[in-house]
């Protein structure tokens, strides 16, 4: 347990005991009820032109954990369990409706990279914005859409986000720019929509997404070139999932220090499979970006358990092994879920009612939906 834990339950137990004939046993009990804060440590960061970088030590409350829990698997109990939960059934529920052949085209998953979506979101204001690469479907529902509106989206149907016109990989919402069909076209997009920002004298940045594949473009190194002249306050994701379609990084790449591809602009890497690493490094990134330093590369180490797409069974540049050996040890899901648990933020009991009857409940309803206008 964290020091930080004993801290907060002294204090709360001392309290406790003066105010009532509680035993120090029956004050701890107490006490250890009413905690709802912990302080966790984020995995490790590493460094580029930055002599400081985001911090190490996070502090987490219950409703934020139950949140981001969530989202990764919106119903409400408190909302980081809810979203990292409610992102992979909806892919699954995407898989599924391809294999039943009502998807056509490509679709691409997301499955296994949910607590990069989830951690940037947790950072991001009102008026930031958001662009990525054809595997949007996770911030496509980040950003605003119903479970429902994406699952009808990806099958065509005129009740999807953007009325069945964009399908799986043309998906925008408020401030969210897409969903880009080609390899690295977000990038110079994404610059844009932050050179607007700063024009428009906004306080807000822009989070422009894209694979180690996309990282080898040459729109990227134009892109932040211009980002850094006129000190563009955007933040350029690096999401290595350590393929580029059927190809290892090493294999593509001379280099695949991808936090350090600016050159003259400063990078961070993080573990993208850590929602909490992942929130502070975004967090880290905005800040600077809005203090008008300029554009940040942020790297976030991660892995697809889907092949590049439905039509990729993913197994013939990997083994069935290695993606097994992934989620047993570093699925980000499992992992948020026994830290929190283990922080004493929320009981597993809690977890288990949440997948029961929240998601199971939003994503039937979100397919059933499909079915009245086929």
């Amino acid at each position: 347990m964290d020091h930080s834990i004993w801290s907060i339950l002294k204090s709360k137990a001392c309290a406790i005991s003066h105010a009532s004939t509680d035993s120090l046993k029956g004050a701890l009990k107490k006490a250890w009820e009413e905690i709802d804060e912990d302080v966790l440590r984020a995995a490790g960061y590493k460094l580029h032109k930055l002599d400081k970088g985001p911090s190490e030590t996070v502090t987490l409350n219950r409703d934020d954990a139950l949140h981001y829990y969530r989202q990764m698997q919106p119903l409400s109990i408190s909302e980081a369990a809810n979203i990292i939960q409610m992102l992979r059934r909806m892919e699954t529920a995407g898989s599924n409706l391809y294999k039943e052949k009502r998807i056509f085209g490509f679709c691409h998953l997301y499955s296994g990279q949910e607590a990069v979506a989830v951690g940037i979101k947790s950072v991001m204001e009102e008026d930031d914005a958001a662009i990525t690469s054809y595997r949007c479907h996770a911030w496509t529902h980040l950003q605003g859409a119903t479970v429902a509106e994406v699952l009808s989206e990806l099958t065509g149907k005129m009740t999807g986000n953007v009325h069945g016109k964009g399908g799986s990989m043309h998906m925008y919402q408020r401030n969210f720019y897409g969903g880009n069909g080609i390899v690295g076209a977000q990038q110079p997009l994404g610059t844009g929509v932050a050179f607007a920002m700063k024009y428009l004298k906004k306080k807000n940045v822009c989070f422009t997404l894209y694979g180690d594949g996309a990282a080898n473009q040459g729109q990227f190194y134009e892109s932040i070139n211009m980002a850094a002249l006129w000190k563009i306050p955007c933040v350029y994701v690096c999401e290595n999932n350590l393929f580029g379609m059927g190809t290892k990084a090493e294999r593509s790449s001379a280099s695949t220090e991808y936090y350090a591809r600016g050159d003259f602009v400063p990078g961070i890497w993080a573990d993208g499979m850590d929602v909490l690493a992942v929130r502070e490094a975004s967090k880290f990134a905005r800040e600077y970006c809005i203090s008008g330093k300029g554009p940040i590369v942020v790297e976030l180490a991660t892995y697809r358990y889907f092949g590049h797409s439905m039509s990729d069974p993913g197994t013939s540049y990997r083994t069935r092994e290695e993606i097994q050996e992934v989620r047993k040890h570093s699925d980000p899901i499992t992992g948020f879920k026994s830290r929190i648990i283990t922080a004493g933020l929320v009981t597993e009991d809690e977890l288990k009612q949440i997948d029961k009857v929240g998601f199971r409940s939003y994503i039937i309803e979100g397919q059933k939906g499909l079915y009245i206008y086929m």
